[in-house]
């Protein structure tokens, strides 16, 4: 589509160069930031195609041979002009606007059922990662019946959590007690929001590397700040080399799901000379840490959930209970 755009651009140029639009498309120079609709383009053709007919008029009636060929040039290309804007940018354009009303938040959709997003799908028979149209199907079970189910277009289950549970309160039933999922639903946003549940539930849910943490390649590794020692009442940590990594700015970020995220900048004092850099950043300058200090605190709280004895007992039974059901849908009511 941007593409198109260029070449509209670069057309309404010329014609605003041989006629004056009542409806000017090129209203000044920073035009090229604005999108030209469908609409603007439909306008104009109706008054490029007015200018069209009155210029081939004005060159039946010339005698002048010289004048009479100018203004039969003139008439070609406006007619050139026009044709593009009719029977090229016009339906083209038309075609993108539907298909971004048809995207939504998307950024897929399928021809044959435009409700379906592309997905990267478990069962890829060519090993190939290929794209197929489907739907994200999340369900909520107990000893293992489905209690709840939704159906989302988006093909990762972490945005479709919160949506989730929004559904399940706007029902009849009652709101659990614990909410167990595995570590595709652990982010940020995902906890803060059942953080601040009304009905506080207890989340069982452990973030992406919390396993990995749990490692002995993982803990005697030297880049990872969780291996430093923090002095919370001076504000820095102390990296592997024993300098000081002190706090510098905040930062804010927008992920792709709209969700703001707050981190502190730290930096090492001083790099230099540091026999261990090259195994701690491959940055020029001095080593940069940025932390999230919502989603630490969150993950602490994870942590702790899962592991007293009632937490992994309940956890233990998610690899059982849900498992089981998706195993029923899949392979033997296929």
């Amino acid at each position: 589509e941007s593409q198109l755009q260029e070449r509209i651009q670069e057309t309404f140029r010329i014609i605003e160069e041989q006629i004056e639009l009542d409806h000017q498309i090129l209203l000044d120079s920073d035009s090229s930031a604005r999108t030209i609709s469908s609409e603007d383009l439909s306008i104009a053709a109706l008054e490029i195609e007015a200018h069209m007919k009155e210029a081939e008029k004005q060159a039946g009636q010339e005698q002048d041979p010289e004048r009479k060929n100018e203004k039969k040039q003139r008439f070609r290309l406006i007619r050139q002009l026009h044709k593009h804007v009719e029977t090229d940018y016009l339906p083209r354009q038309a075609r993108y606007e539907a298909y971004r009303e048809t995207f939504g938040e998307r950024n897929s959709f399928s021809k044959t059922d435009h409700d379906a997003t592309f997905m990267r799908m478990k069962e890829d028979h060519m090993k190939n990662g290929q794209l197929k149209p489907g739907y994200n199907v999340q369900m909520a079970t107990e000893n293992p019946f489905i209690l709840f189910y939704t159906i989302h277009q988006r093909p990762g289950d972490t945005a479709c959590f919160i949506p989730h549970l929004e559904k399940l309160h706007a029902t009849s039933l009652p709101f659990p007690k614990r909410i167990t999922a595995d570590s595709g639903y652990g982010s940020e946003s995902n906890y803060v929001y059942v953080h601040e549940l009304e009905e506080q539930p207890e989340a069982l849910i452990p973030y992406n590397v919390l396993n990995k943490e749990q490692t002995r390649s993982f803990k005697k590794n030297i880049r990872h700040v969780q291996n430093w020692a923090y002095r919370a009442e001076d504000h820095f940590y102390i990296c592997a080399n024993n300098r000081k990594v002190v706090f510098k700015r905040y930062s804010r970020r927008t992920d792709q799901n709209g969700q703001v995220r707050d981190f502190k900048i730290y930096e090492c004092e001083d790099c230099t000379e540091c026999p261990m850099k090259p195994q701690c950043t491959k940055a020029k300058g001095n080593r940069q840490v940025h932390v999230n200090t919502v989603y630490e605190e969150m993950k602490g709280k994870a942590r702790r959930s899962l592991w007293s004895d009632e937490g992994a007992a309940v956890y233990a039974r998610r690899k059982i209970e849900p498992e089981s059901v998706f195993g029923h849908i899949k392979g033997n009511r296929s």
